[in-house]
């Protein structure tokens, strides 16, 4: 996926009201820009960090700028807008370049199902049986090399785990992908001390078959991508 606009880099000032932050652009002005993520970014909102927003003159939108990228002090990058993981998805989807998700013949995007939910993507194939495929963006990190989700008590995600153990049960294939958004991790976990009932069900699910994947992104000001598979770490799952 391209950027629209190539990134301009700024320097953060503050996070704030979830989706707002104020940054100094190259020629010294501050300007408002876009948060779209709503999640606590723990080591990503520091006062100080250099990050790459997207300009944009859609009179559409109330902002002039979106905040995109993280460029972390080791070179590594994270990325800071939750949407953009399920694009890279339906992009590496067409590609086939999810190996576990290959060999169906329709890809559908936010279908009904469920108690009053929508699947991210649901695959269809007459000699398959039907593949539901729920995406969770990732950017928590507090060890080195290991991403984990979530990074706050999360009851939508939990939702989600149900509805995916419901359609085991229906006889449906259920797949949870976990999309590190950032380039530094190789071991994916869930956080079983920020959200113990996420950590419970979570095992629950994949009792029940629901297969839980992770995959990386490639980052850069220019675009993003999905990039490898993340081993998924079977340890402490559930508190203590």
């Amino acid at each position: 996926m391209q950027f629209q606009s190539p990134l301009i880099r700024a320097i953060l000032i503050r996070r704030y009201k979830r989706f707002l932050a104020d940054v100094i652009l190259p020629d010294g002005s501050v300007v408002v820009a876009h948060c779209g993520n709503p999640g606590a970014m723990t080591g990503l909102k520091d006062e100080g960090m250099v990050v790459w927003v997207e300009p944009n003159d859609d009179p559409k939108r109330k902002l002039d700028y979106a905040w995109k990228l993280v460029q972390l002090p080791d070179g590594h990058w994270a990325g800071v807008d939750t949407n953009l993981p399920n694009t890279l998805v339906a992009e590496a989807l067409a590609d086939a370049q999810i190996a576990e998700l290959t060999g169906y013949q329709n890809l559908r995007r936010e279908v009904k199902y469920g108690a009053n939910s929508r699947i991210d993507f649901l695959l269809t194939d007459p000699d398959r049986r039907d593949c539901y495929v729920e995406v969770k963006a990732v950017t928590f990190q507090r060890k080195q090399g290991v991403a984990e989700f979530p990074d706050s008590v999360t009851e939508r995600g939990t939702k989600h785990l149900r509805e995916l153990i419901n359609m085991t049960g229906e006889g449906h294939r259920a797949v949870m992908l976990y999309v590190v958004h950032r380039t530094d991790c190789q071991h994916f976990k869930i956080a079983a001390d920020v959200d113990a009932t996420y950590a419970a069900l979570f095992d629950q699910a994949r009792t029940a078959g629901v297969e839980m994947l992770s995959y990386d992104c490639d980052l850069s000001q220019s675009s993003e991508r999905i990039r490898r598979m993340v081993k998924v770490d079977s340890e402490m799952q559930s508190p203590g």
